[in-house]
């Protein structure tokens, strides 16, 4: 943005699209590592119906939690850094 509320230009509408795939993408990716982490034995080996179970719930437990928790953290990471600078201010209280 201009520094004072203003309509965001072209290379700023840019970066938010690019950072919000960014977010999209790796958090897609963690979820599905988490899931394949922790549900994958399950599918792949034959345990007791109750291990599976256990470990099925699990993953789909965390999968999504970890997906949103990515996508909060990089974003709200991005928008910090959309802070404008204050240059010649030595103290926040000036």
């Amino acid at each position: 943005m201009d520094g004072y509320g203003g309509r965001p230009n072209k290379a700023e509408q840019d970066a938010v699209i690019v950072e919000v795939g960014y977010a999209l993408v790796s958090a897609v990716f963690a979820a599905a590592v988490v899931f394949g982490a922790v549900a994958g034995p399950a599918l792949l080996f034959d345990l007791p119906a109750t291990v599976e179970g256990v470990l099925l719930r699990a993953g789909l437990a965390l999968a999504p939690v970890l997906f949103v928790a990515r996508v909060v953290s990089v974003l709200a990471r991005f928008r910090r850094g959309l802070q404008p600078s204050q240059p010649g201010r030595t103290n926040p209280d000036s």
